[in-house]
């Protein structure tokens, strides 16, 4: 079917734009955000996915506040509808709208769910160029799980959040946070069966982007159960000067340690060295201060999961206080801490905050986890 985006030229195969390349149930289009105050009082998150082949598109924003407190709790909001074929069409779930402003550069979320507590206008503005990660691609067997191509971008926020009809101001340059954007085939919606065993449940992934007043830092890795890596990218993005993004620099090779929080699969410490093509090697320490549970938008939800068909139009909310009482539970595990890092090396001394990603299911031999979701012990 034609829509109105077939005007431009921008096609990729000979088929309208409304038609994927492809018609694997599980190819996504998806954005994703993240923001936090410098003082830490405030943590929010928005998604927001098209999956065209199953006819679904949803979107979740998300809000911690007080996490560092006994009073904390996260609070969200949920919506699912039928997918438009015109994709002009697909930035508006519900109560949740996500305008590109200028492409690259500045966007804009607007949420307007006062039932559920949470109302919001907040802007994006770039403070680096994008990120091209390196290409992802994951089988099991035969089956590809993961084929698909992510950028991430990092840059300030400004404002306002309402939270229970409080409205909280965000001004220039006191919010910041990061960005991706990704798309291409990964497995959402309704579990299907999958046909004979051919490995053990596994999954393990941790991603930090860190911002510092002059730069930013990006890490993360994918790794099998025995610690071989299918997927790794380290970058350092100068903060913009004048205007001008420029283009990240790629490490030569990344490494980093970790320990877990007893009985957890929750990072006590964590630890990052970056090696460049050229000078000297950092280390950058992060000090998890507490936990964004991905749950809030969506991700592992057992209600709002991404991609199922909920209606024609559904929306919902919930929210819990933090730390949660079982945080092995599947649909806990996986998490975004909010860190503080601090920089050694070649980078020089700095300190920063940012989030520390992890999901971690099944056996992972380095870090001695054992199980689908036993905690941590030694």
């Amino acid at each position: 079917m034609l829509s109105s985006f077939d005007d431009f030229p921008i096609h990729q195969t000979s088929h309208p734009i409304a038609q994927t390349a492809g018609t694997d149930l599980n190819h996504y289009d998806r954005y994703f955000f993240n923001g936090y105050t410098r003082d830490t009082r405030l943590f929010f998150a928005a998604a927001m996915g098209l999956y065209p082949n199953r006819h679904v598109a949803d979107a979740h924003f998300s809000v911690v506040v007080n996490g560092t407190t006994v009073d904390a709790e996260q609070i969200n909001v949920h919506a699912s509808r039928r997918a438009p074929l015109d994709r002009s069409e697909a930035n508006i779930v519900g109560p949740i709208q996500v305008e590109v402003l200028e492409p690259l550069h500045a966007l804009r979320i607007a949420v307007d769910a006062p039932e559920h507590g949470l109302r919001a206008d907040l802007t994006f503005v770039r403070r680096s160029a994008p990120i091209q990660e390196p290409h992802f691609f994951h089988q099991v067997g035969q089956r590809v799980l993961m084929d698909s191509t992510r950028m991430t971008q990092f840059g300030g926020w400004e404002g306002w959040i309402e939270v229970d009809g409080e409205v909280i101001d965000l001004e220039p340059g006191e919010t910041l946070g990061s960005r991706d954007r990704s798309w291409g085939v990964r497995p959402v919606g309704e579990p299907a069966p999958t046909g004979a065993p051919v490995a053990d449940p596994q999954f393990y992934w941790l991603w930090a982007p860190l911002n510092f007043d002059a730069f930013s830092t990006h890490f993360d890795i994918n790794e099998m159960f025995d610690g071989k890596r299918w997927h790794e990218t380290g970058f350092v993005a100068l903060a913009n000067t004048g205007g001008v993004a420029e283009p990240a620099d790629a490490m030569r090779s990344i490494d980093y340690r970790i320990g877990w929080q007893p009985g957890t699969r929750r990072a006590e410490w964590f630890e990052i060295d970056f090696e460049p093509w050229q000078g000297e090697a950092s280390t950058i320490r992060l000090e998890p201060l507490f936990d964004f549970h991905m749950l809030g938008i969506g991700y592992g939800h057992p209600d709002w999961r991404h991609g199922a068909w909920k209606g024609e139009l559904a929306i919902g909310g919930d929210r819990w206080t933090l730390p949660v009482a079982d945080p092995n539970a599947f649909h806990h595990m996986h998490i975004q801490s909010i860190v503080r890092a601090t920089t050694t090396g070649g980078l020089g001394e700095h300190t920063g905050l940012g989030t520390l990603e992890q999901l971690a299911v099944g056996r992972h031999d380095p870090t001695g986890l054992i199980g689908l979701n036993d905690g941590w012990s030694d």
